[in-house]
């Protein structure tokens, strides 16, 4: 396990800290992830990790920023450290889809599919069983 599974795990409160799915429902650890890359020159300190679900962690690879479907101009991808959640995406009960407020809360929904079948439909679920958002 990640050496700063246990500080980076606390600070998110157990929760992925881009689509903030919860680590509870899943049968094994989140992963720590470089928010900006060691090849972009990201440090590995605790500034620069986040705790993931494998979703996103997977679909972020290495990105860092992303085209806004509705602009179409390169936007930073949203930054767990430097960004507030709640500043960039809200949750829509009903349908269980995250909405942006921002061009950086769509870019990280289109880049992460953080609103893909699976997502919405366990996200639901969550919501039902009063751990999300």
């Amino acid at each position: 396990m990640n050496p700063f599974y246990t500080l980076v795990a606390d600070r998110a409160f157990h929760r992925c800290e881009y689509c903030h799915a919860p680590e509870l429902v899943f049968n094994f650890p989140f992963e720590v992830e470089h928010i900006i890359p060691l090849y972009r020159g990201g440090a590995n300190a605790e500034f620069n990790l986040a705790l993931a679900c494998r979703s996103c962690n997977l679909r972020k690879g290495t990105r860092i920023s992303g085209l806004d479907p509705e602009s179409n101009r390169e936007v930073s991808l949203f930054h767990p450290r430097q960004d507030l959640w709640d500043d960039h995406f809200q949750v829509d009960s009903d349908s269980g889809k995250l909405v942006a407020k921002t061009p950086i809360g769509r870019v990280a929904i289109a880049y992460l599919e953080m609103n893909s079948q699976a997502q919405v439909t366990a996200r639901q679920l969550w919501i039902r069983l009063g751990l999300f958002p």
